[in-house]
């Protein structure tokens, strides 16, 4: 299948370390490093130009399902995550020591996420919630804000200025407006895994259980495209789009990775990545490169065949 020179497809780097399956990546906003979160209970963070595992931190008790770091670039010191222990840590990267510590969740906690100045972390959890926490508060353990209309699991959560996207088990996506205190909720009945704006602000991407990606108007709650030929009922898997918004992205339960055309829905290319589902794909934030991750324990970086 002939695809543009830009999306890529060309296996550089496998980095390697994990001893369990791999759930999640997110790039560095200079897209230099990243974070990968595995059921080996750590998180490693990797230097992506020369494949090596810089640190590793190891405080969870279970499986890490989410990570996260500041959207501000000079914010480097810093990330979040979250797992199947319940607890939200807030790491600080150079010592690896958890700065703050967050058990509120009863269940167990599968993303987190960033306000635009990092003083806020939203995570969301199994509970049926999405918890807010101070980064700044001394010895203030108890969320400032839960957001529970959920009726089942919150797999995904998303801060993006005075708005929070989340999407859950029970079908919705909603989006909140902290500012005027309202909800706007999109129905796709079926059980949503992940879900994202674009990097524009104008669409909702939503992945759910049955094996379809939905891409929706942020404010008309419209469908504009869905995309299909992916495998995905079992598994969360996190879906995402290039940098430049031109391609949806995703893994599959089969151990492929597929591109669809945004616009058209078609596929315009498809690896064979792993020998497992892919759990995650994370786009590089300037570039044509992305990291993929599998339940299969493996971490790969790919890039465009014409990378300089």
């Amino acid at each position: 299948m002939p695809q543009p020179p830009t999306l890529p497809v060309a296996q550089t780097r496998a980095l390697e370390g994990h001893t369990g399956a791999v759930h999640v990546a997110a790039f560095s906003r200079d897209g230099m490093y990243c974070l990968t979160g595995s059921a080996d209970r750590s998180v490693r963070l990797w230097s992506l130009s020369t494949g090596r595992c810089i640190k590793t931190y190891s405080t969870h008790g279970k499986d890490v399902l989410g990570v996260a770091l500041p959207p501000a670039q000079q914010d480097n010191n810093r990330f979040a995550s979250c797992g199947m222990d319940r607890t939200v840590i807030l790491w600080d990267v150079s010592t690896g020591r958890p700065l703050r510590r967050w058990t509120e969740h009863t269940q167990r906690t599968n993303a987190v996420a960033f306000n635009s100045d990092a003083s806020v972390i939203a995570s969301a959890s199994y509970d049926t919630s999405v918890r807010l926490w101070d980064c700044r508060a001394q010895n203030v353990w108890r969320p400032i804000q839960v957001l529970d209309d959920a009726r089942d699991s919150v797999e995904a959560v998303q801060i993006l200025g005075h708005e929070i996207l989340t999407a859950s088990v029970d079908g919705h996506v909603r989006v909140y407006d902290l500012r005027v205190g309202k909800i706007t909720t999109d129905q796709v009945g079926h059980p949503v895994t992940s879900a994202r704006m674009s990097n524009d602000g104008n669409c909702v991407l939503a992945a759910s259980l049955d094996s379809t990606i939905r891409l929706f108007d942020r404010e008309t709650g419209e469908l504009l495209c869905d995309y299909k030929g992916h495998k995905n009922t079992e598994y969360r898997l996190i879906s995402t789009l290039s940098y430049n918004d031109a391609h949806v992205i995703c893994g599959s339960e089969d151990g492929y990775i597929h591109m669809w055309d945004l616009v058209e829905g078609t596929i315009a290319h498809s690896l064979r990545a792993h020998a497992k589902a892919v759990s995650c794909v994370a786009y590089h934030p300037k570039a044509h490169a992305m990291v993929s991750t599998s339940l299969d324990g493996t971490v790969k970086v790919w890039e465009s065949n014409d990378a300089e």
